[in-house]
């Protein structure tokens, strides 16, 4: 039940995404894998490398995701850009 709150709250978080530019590495996919992949890994982490049961499982569970879900999200995101950089400007300013 642990792993379905800290995959719950990282799609949660990546529906903001829509709120900022689209310059995340593989575009809304590789948001949502950004979020859920930082979410999971920072919930097991937090969690002491197990993943809490159901008798275990508590609010403080899903919020123990939301570091992950923004860092895993800001990592695609910056990789997204230094590609863009380097790229000379990606596919949106080739004509």
């Amino acid at each position: 039940m642990g792993m379905l709150a800290w995959v719950c709250m990282g799609l949660a978080l990546w529906h903001f995404t829509i709120w900022l530019p689209d310059r995340y590495w593989g575009g809304i996919v590789g948001a949502f894998l950004g979020a859920l992949a930082g979410a999971i890994v920072c919930g097991f982490i937090i969690a002491g490398f197990h993943i809490p049961g159901r008798h275990a499982t508590h609010l403080v569970t899903a919020l123990e995701a939301i570091p992950g879900a923004l860092i895993g999200m800001a990592l695609v995101y910056l990789e997204g850009v230094r590609r863009e950089r380097a790229g000379g400007g990606g596919a949106a300013t080739a004509a």
